[in-house]
């Protein structure tokens, strides 16, 4: 099935290099100049993946993006943040709030259809396969839920997957790079940092149940999730 693509961006000579090389790659694409016309069009169709621009007039791509987040039919939509703001605090300011990649203008569209491509295969869901538990923490991974002592607990798509992963491989240590090839894929271009960004949102997410004590630092390697002692 063919995927269907939105693409918000103010400058009409972007869109047009943008859904050149995506229809190029075999996608759909949608086009919006600004947040609240790609509002309206999220009203009526249903993209697999928004390319969202930050600098666009009136509200910005990253307050677009944070209520496009708080919206139960929105939440789980993939966003690739695009803008010109490159330093590193930009781009850790948009993985932050939930982006599920950055890329900085001026780019290659090739490595842009690369990305889209790989967070597309992120975002698909898993073939349902059991129920994992560890100390009143569980996964229903046929339906993609998490619970915590009985508790339904909301947990976005990335920090789904590597909670899934941690758990399936409990008291091992893995490095940066193993999770984002285990967890993102081999072919993801994103920094060894994105992994840290995503683990501080998964322990907030367990905090309220003190489940975040699981997800343990280990020093000089990477990271480890241990049952209780």
């Amino acid at each position: 099935m063919t995927a269907t693509l939105l693409v918000v961006d103010d400058e009409p000579d972007i869109r047009e290099v943008i859904r050149f090389a995506l229809e190029g790659a075999g996608f759909r694409v949608l086009e919006a100049g600004y947040a609240d016309e790609a509002y309206r069009i999220l009203q009526r169709e249903q993209p697999d993946l928004l390319l969202l621009d930050w600098m666009l007039p009136g509200r910005s791509g990253l307050a677009f993006a944070q209520q496009l987040q708080q919206n139960p039919k929105t939440r789980a939509l993939p966003i690739i943040m695009i803008s010109a703001k490159g330093e590193e605090a930009d781009r850790i300011q948009g993985l932050e709030i939930g982006m599920d990649d950055y890329i900085t203008k001026p780019f290659s569209p090739r490595e842009m259809v690369a990305r889209v491509q790989a967070v597309l295969r992120r975002s698909r869901p898993e073939p349902p396969s059991e129920w994992v538990e560890i100390d009143g923490l569980c996964i229903d991974h046929r339906s993609h839920r998490v619970s915590a002592n009985g508790q339904r607990v909301d947990v976005a798509p990335t920090e789904y997957r590597l909670l899934y992963f941690f758990m399936t491989h409990p008291d091992r240590a893995f490095s940066r790079a193993q999770l984002l090839d285990q967890v993102w894929g081999e072919q993801v271009y994103v920094e060894e940092r994105t992994v840290d960004v995503h683990i501080r949102r998964l322990r907030k997410t367990l905090e309220p149940t003190g489940h975040h004590r699981l997800l343990q630092t280990v020093r000089g390697v990477g990271y480890r999730f241990s049952r209780k002692d």
